[in-house]
């Protein structure tokens, strides 16, 4: 949209979207009216912008329970610019909770999302997220409903602490479940863990999905400069609230809408923050879904470009030393992005309604402490977090994290050990009779969109208990499944198309050469084509999961996992 075309649209008393329902002169003007003023809002109410605030609070959700205090203090930065504040719901996804998967219902939040903001007399809508599936699901619901916009999120938990040292959730998680695994923690020991890691409101407060996902909401320009680190329960998180609703009334009077904003610069610039900052896997997913509402092909080859020019500079677990607290006070993601200034699109539009150049100008964005964000010229490593694989046994691609992985297993050829589904893993990963040592390769299979269903995190398949004896912490494993963002480990991921619809990872059978290598971006299965094609004879789908309601919508017609895991009828027709 040029200028132009925003200044002949911009709001007057009679073109916001809230008075096609209350200025009407017929019978539903006079519901609409009568209705919201005996809510206790007044005629004058009824001429100023509405402002939808989508709380997502819920007590399934642990990340989102402060939520009902920070949407007071977006009602008060609302009133206070001159609009009117109106809470709705939608579902609100908790990750430790939802079973199977958060992942099956994130576009089901989107889509909830989506028609709440079409169909309500709101002229501008704060998005409240937080936990891994809320943002992407909002920010999805935002590229295709295009009505003003902006995120807040509720920030990272304060560090876990125990005997002097600090905990992340999950990072920790994994770690102390397999020290107790491999009987070095007693159940005792694990309690008092379990008490210490999580201490506060907030998501997790390590680089996982949450903390990712913020970040890019930061760096696509859909929320305030400085959003993502502020930890949940610091004052200055009210004060981002606060300002958040001063401001998504200033969106309103400009006509600033998410696909002003969220171009393919834009993405661009939050995949080069994600990589820069060693995010998660699940961004990949969520960005090509984002993308794909935006009517943006996003390919895997983009990620990987970006990957391999931008220098891996943030020092935050799991792939460094720190974790979000320590990130926001060295700056947060201003002070990254004005490291990575040079190779950013500057003049990329955002809620500030400034471009990403002039944002980077304020004194704010400057790096306060150098062990936590490294310059571009001394990074932590000189590629990004996440590689793009491919080969015969992953044509449409495969994920890993490469600065999570052990050093030894960065180039490695081993045999499989296969699974053939999450059942059959959980069934015999610990049976001592096993046949598996520490040079083999993990194999799960129908752990994907359609397969598992709805591709859970178990991606990080355990190390079997006789290993864990013997001192083993890491083996390259692969899975058509996604990962926390918390994990670490040589944990290949997303591989596609996944095994339930006949992609290779369906062939490999026990005892199969598998080769790795990460510097070349390769994944290959060592079998003859004409072994394979015998393979492929034999096959058959397994049995859908699902035969009625929303979970047979899903397996239907969800994506692949490098096309977003979004259902095909959600992206505009020409994608389709």
């Amino acid at each position: 949209m040029t200028d132009e075309q925003r200044k002949s649209e911009e709001p007057n008393e009679n073109s916001l979207r809230s008075k096609t329902f209350f200025q009407e002169k017929d019978l539903w003007g006079f519901i609409h009216r009568s209705f919201t003023k005996s809510m206790g809002y007044t005629e004058e109410d009824l001429t100023k912008p509405l402002i939808g605030i989508c709380n997502t609070y819920s007590e399934l959700n642990k990340c989102h329970s402060h939520f009902n205090e920070l949407a007071d203090y977006v009602k008060r930065g609302v009133w206070q610019a001159g609009g009117v504040p109106m809470e709705f719901p939608t579902i609100s996804i908790g990750e430790p909770y939802v079973k199977p998967t958060s992942m099956l219902l994130r576009n089901l939040m989107a889509m909830d999302t989506e028609e709440m903001m079409k169909a309500h007399p709101i002229d501008g809508v704060v998005l409240m997220g937080g936990c891994d599936k809320t943002v992407p699901a909002q920010l999805m619901a935002a590229s295709s409903a295009n009505i003003p916009a902006i995120v807040i999120t509720g920030g990272p938990m304060l560090n876990g602490r125990l005997g002097g040292r600090s905990l992340g959730a999950c990072t920790d998680c994994y770690g102390f479940t397999l020290e107790h695994k491999a009987g070095n923690l007693s159940d005792e020991e694990l309690a008092t863990a379990e008490n210490a890691i999580c201490r506060s409101d907030g998501h997790c407060m390590v680089m996982g999905t949450a903390s990712t996902m913020a970040s890019i909401a930061e760096a696509i320009g859909m929320a305030l400069p400085g959003n993502a680190a502020i930890p949940a329960p610091d004052s200055r998180r009210k004060h981002m609230a606060e300002r958040t609703g001063k401001q998504i009334v200033e969106l309103v009077r400009q006509n600033i809408r998410p696909r002003d904003i969220m171009t393919m610069e834009a993405i661009e610039n939050a995949i080069r923050v994600t990589m820069a900052s060693g995010g998660s896997t699940n961004a990949i997913i969520h960005l090509v879904a984002i993308a794909g509402r935006l009517g943006l092909k996003l390919p895997l080859e983009t990620f990987d470009t970006i990957s391999a020019t931008t220098p891996f500079i943030l020092n935050l677990r799991p792939s460094g030393e720190y974790q979000m607290e320590e990130y926001f006070e060295a700056g947060g993601v201003p002070a990254l992005m004005k490291e990575l200034e040079a190779n950013l699109h500057l003049d990329c539009l955002t809620v500030t309604g400034r471009t990403i150049g002039d944002n980077l100008g304020a004194a704010s964005a400057r790096t306060l402490n150098r062990d936590v964000i490294r310059t571009v010229e001394e990074p932590l490593d000189p590629q990004g977090g996440i590689a793009v694989l491919r080969g015969n046994l992953a044509p449409d691609g495969a994920l890993i994290k490469q600065t999570a992985v052990s050093a030894h297993l960065k180039k490695h050829t081993g045999r499989a050990v296969v699974f053939e589904n999450p059942a059959d893993l959980a069934a015999r990963i610990d049976d001592p009779d096993l046949d598996v040592d520490a040079d083999c390769v993990l194999v799960l299979k129908n752990a994907g969109p359609k397969g598992a269903p709805a591709m859970p995190e178990i991606g990080q398949i355990p190390i079997p208990t006789k290993l864990l004896k013997q001192g083993v912490r890491d083996m390259v494993r692969i899975s058509d499944a996604r990962i926390s963002g918390t994990s670490y480990g040589a944990l290949i991921v997303h591989v596609a198309p996944e095994a339930a619809i006949g992609g290779p990872l369906a062939l490999v059978q026990d005892g199969d050469e598998i080769e790795l290598d990460i510097a070349d971006r390769r994944l290959n299965l060592n079998v003859s084509e004409a072994e394979l094609a015998e393979r492929r004879k034999a096959w058959q789908a397994p049995a859908p999961f699902y035969d009625r309601g929303y979970g047979l919508l899903f397996q239907e017609r969800v994506l692949q996992a490098n096309q977003g895991c979004d259902f095909d009828f959600l992206l505009p027709p020409h994608m389709r």
